[in-house]
């Protein structure tokens, strides 16, 4: 079965004399090598600095504290995303407002963030869903206007570019994970994208229990709550081995995602997902929209590939539901959304064969 989802690992000879090197250094917590891939990681976005985390999750949490959001606010997102994106909301006291998607991308769609902000709004979440770009220019306009930070979930869009600028460098914080199946893994671990240097250095604090780590414990003193974020010297060697073949990677997922747009676009009972102007994917997942999609995941698991709509829609969790809204979009994006592999493990022959298969009806 060719599967949705792979992890990719660089070879053995290649990622294990580095990895020894750390674990047997006598300093595996954070340290120097932590600062390298953190630099390193800021030359690959391009810009901002770069907070490493041992979540995506804690990202999200510390971009929320940072944007100053605060018990009782409300937070616009999408339901469209996988849950992290809406528990960290919660993991600070506040209210989740959602905003409908763009039923072309099945990403949240700027006019209907419009359409919900309120008085209680104190920040933004937009997702670059299955790695496709959001309306950048769209959403920067509506921040501008009303004064409300966004927060962008990049977890899916490692790469993904508008206007030749990667996602990271946009909005003032940005999320990415390198949890065990993302484009850049690092065993476990997440950064957060901050573009100004006063708040990044609070998020320093804030992932070290409220500690300054330039100061000795004795001479430290705490003044906000903070908490135990930070990633390691383990998880860092890992991920500077990965990005040293990052762009080869992210190439890979892309010339497939390009071959399945080109030869799925105009198929009976097939929709693609549509980008904006000037942006490109990271096709982290490679989305459709079919016709009776229960047919087709049994047509396309009978012949050997997985299929799925992977993501619950947020909106059907009791919890996360603060305010049930009606989302027509969503509700129809949903009913046909399902994912049909993509990735550095697909090749062009999968993909003619997953082509074939389509064509042929289900």
């Amino acid at each position: 079965m060719l599967p949705l989802i792979k992890t990719s690992i660089p070879p053995r000879n290649i990622l294990m004399p580095r990895l020894e090197e750390v674990l047997y250094s006598g300093y595996v917590a954070q340290g120097e090598i932590v600062e390298e891939f953190e630099r390193k990681f800021e030359d690959f976005i391009g810009g901002g600095n770069t907070l490493s985390l041992n979540s995506g999750t804690a990202a999200l949490h510390i971009a929320l504290i940072l944007a100053g959001v605060q018990e009782g606010d409300e937070v616009i997102s999408t339901a469209m995303t996988a849950e992290p994106t809406n528990v960290a909301i919660k993991m600070v006291g506040a209210k989740i407002r959602w905003a409908d998607i763009d039923y072309e991308t099945g990403n949240i769609s700027a006019a209907a963030i419009q359409n919900v902000i309120n008085e209680k709004t104190k920040a933004i979440i937009v997702v670059d869903y299955a790695g496709t770009g959001v309306d950048v220019k769209g959403i920067q306009e509506i921040s501008q206007q009303y004064n409300i930070p966004v927060i962008e979930d990049a977890a899916h869009a490692l790469g993904t570019t508008y206007n030749g600028k990667k996602a990271g460098t946009h909005f003032p914080f940005t999320v990415f994970s390198f949890q065990a199946i993302k484009h850049l893994t690092t065993i476990d671990g997440g950064a957060l994208q901050i573009q100004d240097k006063q708040l990044y250095e609070k998020g320093k604090l804030i992932r070290w229990f409220g500690l300054d780590k330039k100061l000795s414990r004795l001479d430290n003193d705490i003044h906000f709550q903070g908490y135990k974020y930070h990633m390691n010297n383990v998880n860092a060697a890992i991920g500077l081995v990965q990005l040293e073949t990052i762009d080869e990677l992210l190439q890979k997922y892309r010339l497939i995602g390009k071959y399945l747009d080109l030869h799925l676009s105009d198929l009976f009972g097939v929709e693609t997902v549509k980008h904006y102007p000037n942006t490109e994917s990271s096709y982290w997942l490679y989305t459709l929209k079919v016709d009776r999609r229960d047919d087709f995941v049994k047509m396309m698991t009978e012949n050997g590939f997985m299929a799925s709509e992977i993501h619950k829609r947020n909106d059907l969790h009791s919890y996360l539901n603060d305010h049930p809204a009606k989302m027509p979009n969503l509700d129809r994006f949903y009913s046909r959304l399902v994912h049909i592999p993509c990735g550095w493990w697909v090749t062009v022959e999968d993909c003619e064969k997953m082509i074939q298969l389509i064509k042929k009806g289900w």
